[in-house]
């Protein structure tokens, strides 16, 4: 222990250490909670689903209905509609935590969480305090850092520019050029919301996207999909899907929107590459609102851009729609479960457990679906192990 960790308090904990107070991170503390199992969440930020509260448009809404978006052991009020808002989704969190009297220990970043084999303990160490326990679960999940790719000449760039984690509403892009980069569904809802601003979004697609209407046929697409899948092979179900896309959205690819030869459920098992759920974007791209830009950007200059076919476009200002990433290298150490780009390397649905009383919860690239059946595996299998240890453990699944 170095002179730094001697003038930290040090906690020694009976219960798991959580390493995020997100959805995923709040789930596996309630399944716990309920079973008599004390646990203590580490949360950077300043409340409970940070990602949600600080970092997301204000439109935004829950891509999935909501009876595939609920937490284990309590679900949304009743009268919430089946998109749940923004501001929805973090009222549930509020009454999910509320509920199971979780209390994360807010403003405290993980700095270092390394598994000490004498004594047998992971070694939680943040800016205010030293932790051990016999069980760490990591829950920061696969959105914890922004994208901001490397652009030639960004830096020159006399306008605004945006990682879509800062933007939060068209009004401050009212009337404006608009180059968004990116066109997944945070760049698809993106431009979707600057037009309704009067702002000219032109929109990068870097690569083939799928894009699929959010329901069809009076049926959400999701739900027709898992219900295809109990009696289907993947790649049929994939082929419905698409035969049945193509027939209420069109011929995607006339509006520059190529899709991936991989179907769009393969294609997101394998890469975690979510295809995208129009909620109104294409229809303002087949006016023209939304203008599609095919080529990829060059180089930004002082007042737009030059793509790689030669054209040069000017724009008031930038939004860049690059995604985010998993920050568990940065403070995860010694520990070979993790891809160098965070990812647990074993895949779905057998990769929420390592080692030495390892786990992770949040990266199944399944959504809150992934998360609820990950933090139930996580809670039976501490509970398990806590039961010889205890007289009067009770599991109440």
């Amino acid at each position: 222990m170095d002179s730094c960790e001697k003038d930290k308090s040090f906690i020694k904990f009976e219960g798991p250490i959580i390493v995020g107070a997100g959805p995923s991170g709040i789930a596996v503390a309630a399944c716990l909670k309920n079973n008599g199992i004390p646990s203590i969440v580490l949360e950077r930020s300043d409340c409970i689903a940070s990602l949600w509260q600080h970092k997301t448009y204000d439109r935004l809404k829950l891509h999935l209905p909501k009876q595939f978006c609920e937490l284990p052991l309590f679900g949304y009020p009743k009268n919430f509609p089946k998109y749940p808002s923004k501001n929805q989704f973090v009222s549930y969190m509020v009454a999910y935590a509320n509920h199971f009297d979780i209390k994360p220990k807010f403003n405290q970043s993980v700095a270092n969480a390394e598994y000490d084999f004498e004594t047998g303990v992971w070694r939680v160490e943040t800016q205010d305090w030293l932790y051990e326990s016999r069980w760490l679960v990591v829950a920061t999940g696969e959105n914890a850092e922004a994208v901001v790719p490397e652009i030639q000449g960004i830096e020159r760039f006399e306008g605004v520019v945006r990682h879509t984690s800062e933007y939060k509403s068209g009004c401050e892009f009212k009337d404006q050029r608009v180059l968004v980069i990116g066109c997944g569904n945070s760049g698809m809802e993106v431009s979707l919301d600057l037009c309704r601003y009067n702002a000219s979004p032109f929109m990068v697609v870097r690569n083939s996207v799928h894009v699929l209407p959010r329901e069809m046929f009076g049926f959400t697409t999701f739900g027709i999909a898992m219900t295809l899948l109990k009696w289907l092979p993947l790649r049929v179900v994939d082929k419905l899907i698409l035969f049945m896309a193509n027939l209420t959205l069109g011929n995607t690819e006339k509006l520059g929107l190529r899709r991936p030869k991989t179907g769009p459920i393969e294609l997101k098992n394998a890469t975690g590459k979510t295809p995208v759920l129009d909620t109104g974007a294409l229809s303002l791209i087949k006016s023209g609102n939304i203008k599609v830009v095919e080529q990829g950007v060059r180089e930004i200059t002082r007042n737009g851009a030059k793509f790689m076919d030669g054209q040069e476009i000017t724009f008031d200002s930038i939004v860049l729609a690059t995604g985010y990433k998993s920050n568990v290298p940065f403070w995860l150490k010694g520990s070979n479960f993790f891809t160098d780009d965070g990812m647990p390397k074993t895949p779905f649905p057998n990769g929420w457990k390592g080692e030495n009383g390892l786990y992770t919860v949040g990266f199944t690239r399944r959504g809150l679906l992934g998360t609820s059946c990950d933090a139930l595996k996580i809670a039976k299998d501490v509970i398990d192990q806590w039961r010889p240890m205890t007289c009067d453990s009770k599991q109440v699944f």
